[in-house]
């Protein structure tokens, strides 16, 4: 199997082998994924990420070949075609400035409460709803000339095979579908006055899509093979690789952004969910992803970019190490503070929510960085706390997986924060789970219990101790305070 993995700031093609008892990887390309901003508008590189999976096909062809593929993504952004199949313009990233003030926009069309309940998504001003009522306020054009709009792994899945489909999981990070019935809201979407003939028929995650076309095969000359409607989103695929047995649990797929949440039967729509904001997503076997969005090691990707500026070249090891050593709890933010959102110099917005929230001015990489993490840590504590209150359910075991594992400083940080032994692993979640959803869509795994198992017999998986419980909770105390002093300004 073939996996491509597109995450926010780069991506790869990963060969999994299956021996019936393990999955092993191979990395076969790797590349960057570099967002490119033209007359003040943030764009993806779309055809140059095409591009680079064709850099994967081919070396994957000269490596032995593959049976069968799968693509996934971040959420929300798309691209729209023409009657044509063509673009119609670039697609536009999720950071650029299009949507802001579509969150209040939209609530002069629908009110709040009935959005939520229908959608059960929580309110971002980056969700797919708030760009395309953006888009129609904007450039009206742009629909009228629109026959379909595709999420990105839904474009990808279109070029190779010509198809046009919504896959679910990606399709549920929208704001557009409804969460009970799984399916386009037309409620929501003639609310904000959007054309319904644009929306391309949803299909369930894991089943098998198509085969890749002949212009692409002739092209770089390979053998046909099985393109598979995988779950789009890359957080639903990292699920599938959470080392657990236990039906309740939570979990933390922790990359860019840090999805934290559990897995239910069904959706939580109620007002509790409403007011912390909480999302309900579609996951693979009809499972809901209940969880909380939370900017996550953007801040620290940013932060680093921003020094790299300066001219000072920190690698990522050599930032936890500095963090390490610095004196705990010396100041904290908000991570989902809206200021935070866009690229740009990071550490100095850092600085301005502590000089505004009176608290010691981070002055240094490493403070900057402890400053981050430690907010993190007690950010996923409140999580816990809400998303306990609306299940109702008590967990003592938190899973964290894919990139933000190599940092040992950040889970043990959670472990405190949260007083719950913290599983880290495996790095690579969102691949895994991306091979093992095409074993599912073939047979050779039964389910996801089973493809839980193969994956945490494939890796290994650390385990961190909550330490020092008096000492987090009494500056969880002083965090919660800095939050708030922030929110009220």
């Amino acid at each position: 199997m073939l996996a491509f993995d597109y995450g926010a700031s780069s991506g790869r093609a990963i060969k999994g082998i299956y021996d019936g008892k393990k999955i092993s990887l191979k990395e076969i390309h790797r590349f960057s994924n570099d967002p490119v901003t033209v007359k003040g508008t943030m764009y993806w590189d779309t055809l140059r990420l095409f591009y680079e999976m064709k850099q994967g096909l081919l070396k994957a062809k000269l490596d032995g070949g593959f049976d069968s593929l799968g693509i996934d993504t971040w959420g929300v952004d798309f691209g729209l075609l023409d009657e044509n199949g063509d673009l119609v313009g670039n697609p536009v990233h999720y950071r650029d400035a299009r949507t802001n003030g579509m969150l209040e926009e939209s609530f002069r069309h629908i009110d709040k409460e009935s959005f939520y309940s229908v959608t059960g998504n929580q309110f971002m001003e980056i969700n797919t709803a708030f760009q395309l009522l953006s888009i129609r306020l904007k450039h009206p054009e742009w629909l009228e000339q629109t026959d379909v709009f595709l999420f990105t792994p839904d474009l990808f899945n279109y070029f190779l095979t010509g198809i046009k489909r919504a896959e679910y999981s990606i399709a549920s990070t929208s704001q557009l579908t409804d969460a009970r019935g799984r399916c386009w809201s037309d409620p929501v979407i003639n609310a904000l006055g959007l054309p319904r003939r644009i929306f391309p028929e949803i299909i369930k995650s894991g089943i098998r899509l198509g085969t890749v076309s002949a212009e692409i095969r002739d092209e770089l000359g390979l053998d046909p093979f099985d393109v598979d409607a995988i779950c789009g989103h890359d957080t639903q695929c990292a699920l599938v690789s959470v080392p657990t047995k236990e039906k309740d649990f939570i979990f933390i797929s922790c990359g860019t952004w840090s999805l934290f949440g559990t897995e239910l039967d069904s959706p939580v729509i109620d007002a509790g969910s409403e007011k912390y904001n909480i999302t309900n997503e579609g996951g693979y076997g009809g499972k809901v992803s209940f969880l909380k969005n939370i900017i996550g090691l953007w801040l620290i990707q940013e932060s680093r970019r921003q020094w790299q500026r300066e001219g000072r070249n920190y690698g990522f090891a050599e930032l936890e190490k500095m963090a390490a050593e610095e004196t705990p709890f010396a100041s904290f933010i908000d991570p989902d503070d809206p200021q935070f959102i866009p690229a740009g110099d990071i550490p100095d917005r850092i600085r301005e929510y502590c000089k505004g929230t009176s608290q010691p001015v981070p002055d240094s990489a490493g403070r900057i960085v402890r400053c981050i993490d430690e907010s993190l840590a007690f950010k996923y504590r409140d999580s816990l706390e809400q998303i306990r209150s609306c299940t109702g359910k008590e967990y003592q075991d938190i899973y964290v997986v894919g990139g933000g594992t190599q940092s040992e400083l950040l889970c043990q940080m959670t472990a405190n924060a949260c007083h719950c032994r913290v599983y880290a692993g495996p790095v690579e979640a969102t691949v895994y789970g991306n091979i093992a959803i095409q074993l599912m869509t073939s047979g050779e795994i039964e389910g996801i219990q089973q493809a839980r198992e193969v994956i945490s017999r494939s890796e290994t998986i650390r385990v961190f101790e909550p330490q020092n419980k008096d000492a987090w909770e009494e500056a969880y105390g002083r965090y919660q305070k800095a939050s708030f002093t922030a929110s009220a300004k």
